[in-house]
């Protein structure tokens, strides 16, 4: 992964710990609403791809302990990792795009909310992606996958010779003459995978994304309800289909693409066929970006933009992130595929302890700030959930006290301790496992293996039932944790 030069060490804390009292007389612990439901607390997990899954996307026994875990600790919310729409192969990751996934998905859902005593609600992460490949040996690329155009024959002085002696002699070229021979994007695919672009409108399947999508996230939304989530959130952020709708970088000349009008009309015309199928009782809010941080993304002016558009269509929250890109990825090793959070705005999604002047703590909370305020001086009070880098009450209460947001997310200190925000609820926020920063949660999902956490990982792997990593090395959920006084706990009818 990308790191800024500076390489300045941060150590994250606890800062100040409030009293059961302070706790929960908070912000932090305050209801919310968003849209038709009601949060216990402003405590948020936001999506994470653990890897639990199998090949056909299924519910597994893994998924359901990963999330119970989380629901063990009360937060207001947890979303549901990104769940595919469209019923195509997509590894361990978990789909939605048939009625066959309605069941395991129900059986989720009954588990966590018994795990939370009622406490937590429960969303999923709808998410549609394009078309990737693992980089490929160069000698395979131009044996099978490089389109021999005329031009490109042309270019090499192998105009009329036989194709597949065209292309043993392109091969033969060699490193140096390849990247003036090939085009910028056959030299992509060659240097970083072949990868579709929404921009690719010379093929069909890409053209007619705009009469697909919103159906197919419908009908998704549909069996999300059915399942018994709370409500869904459309994933317009990162490498992924919609972010790459709402990019500036997106240029399609279809109507869909080039201004921000163009660019944002896909992703509200899938909100509006999302919210015509589910109706008005049911929630349904967004995932985007407040920068791409990369040359010649989206910017800041653009997304408080966005944000308006999606408040005044009726949306229930919005969920910031950054980053997480493509166009910037380090070039992955042959044989593997492109990896969005390793260059640049990847560190920006996912910051760790070396770190600039800045710090990685916060560092989404000023742009998030930046556009509640625009929504806010427009009337509009659609709630705003912030993450990255918060990982202690102090910081979340000032989030809130300073009306940077409406709903406090943390991902990786979530992953640290299940029952962070339980613990300070109770006044035990001593006993808080406190995430490190290093990012070794993100290096097993960079090479797609199941997501543990280095602080607990190798503790107590004899304990009885509990269920191993594929290699037997790590524990796949945090240990279990019991308050010193077990009669403060909450009971499932209390709020906080």
């Amino acid at each position: 992964m990308w790191k800024p030069p500076e390489r300045i060490k941060f150590f994250p804390s606890l800062a100040r710990l409030p009293s059961r009292q302070e706790a929960q007389a908070s912000r932090l612990f305050s209801p919310i609403q968003l849209g038709p439901i009601s949060l216990r607390h402003r405590t948020w997990v936001p999506a994470m791809v653990p890897w639990r899954s199998n090949e056909e996307g299924e519910v597994t026994e893994d998924v359901i302990q990963w999330y119970a875990r989380f629901a063990q600790g009360q937060p207001g919310a947890i979303v549901i990792e990104a769940t595919g729409i469209r019923n195509v192969p997509s590894g361990p990751l978990l789909r939605i795009g048939d009625d066959r996934y309605i069941d395991g998905l129900k059986r989720l859902t009954r588990v966590v909310h018994e795990a939370s005593g009622g406490h937590t609600r429960l969303l999923i992460q709808l998410i549609d992606f394009l078309r990737i490949r693992r980089r490929p040996d160069p000698q395979v690329f131009f044996e099978r996958h490089l389109v021999l155009s005329e031009a490109l024959l042309e270019r090499a002085g192998l105009g009329g010779m036989p194709a597949e002696q065209a292309r043993q002699a392109l091969f033969e070229q060699g490193p140096q003459r390849w990247q003036d021979l090939l085009d910028a994007r056959d030299w992509q695919s060659l240097q970083y995978g072949a990868r579709e672009q929404v921009n690719d409108l010379h093929l069909p399947h890409i053209r007619q994304l705009p009469e697909e999508l919103p159906d197919l996230f419908a009908q998704a939304a549909l069996r999300a309800r059915a399942a018994g989530f709370d409500g869904v959130e459309l994933h317009y952020a990162h490498a992924y289909t919609m972010a790459s709708f709402l990019s500036a970088t997106n240029e399609r000349s279809d109507g869909y693409g080039g201004s921000r009008e163009g660019r944002v009309r896909l992703p509200l015309e899938v909100y509006r066929t999302v919210r015509e199928a589910v109706g008005k009782n049911y929630a349904v809010g967004c995932r985007f970006l407040t920068e791409e941080c990369i040359d010649g993304g989206t910017t800041l002016d653009d997304s408080r933009w966005y944000a308006l558009q999606f408040a005044r269509a009726g949306i229930d929250f919005l969920s910031t992130s950054r980053g997480g890109k493509f166009d910037d990825a380090k070039q992955p090793g042959i044989g593997q595929a492109a990896y969005p959070y390793t260059g640049r705005s990847g560190y920006e999604c996912m910051p760790q302890y070396l770190s600039d002047a800045q710090g990685p703590f916060g560092r989404n909370r000023q742009a998030t700030a930046s556009i509640r305020h625009t929504l806010q001086q427009e009337g509009l009070h659609t709630p705003v959930v912030s993450t990255g880098g918060v990982h202690n009450f102090e910081m979340a209460e000032a989030m809130l006290a300073a009306g940077d947001c409406d709903v406090v997310g943390t991902a990786r200190q979530s992953l640290a301790d299940p029952d962070w925000a339980l613990k300070t609820w109770l006044g035990q926020g001593d006993q808080v496992r406190l995430c490190e920063y290093t990012n070794y949660c993100e290096g097993l999902d960079q090479k797609h293996k199941q997501v543990t956490c280095q602080l607990w990982d190798r503790e107590a792997l004899d304990e009885p039932g509990i269920r191993l990593s594929l290699d037997g090395k790590r524990r796949l959920i945090a240990p279990p944790w019991q308050a010193s006084e077990l009669s403060d706990k909450p009971a499932p009818t209390t709020q906080p």
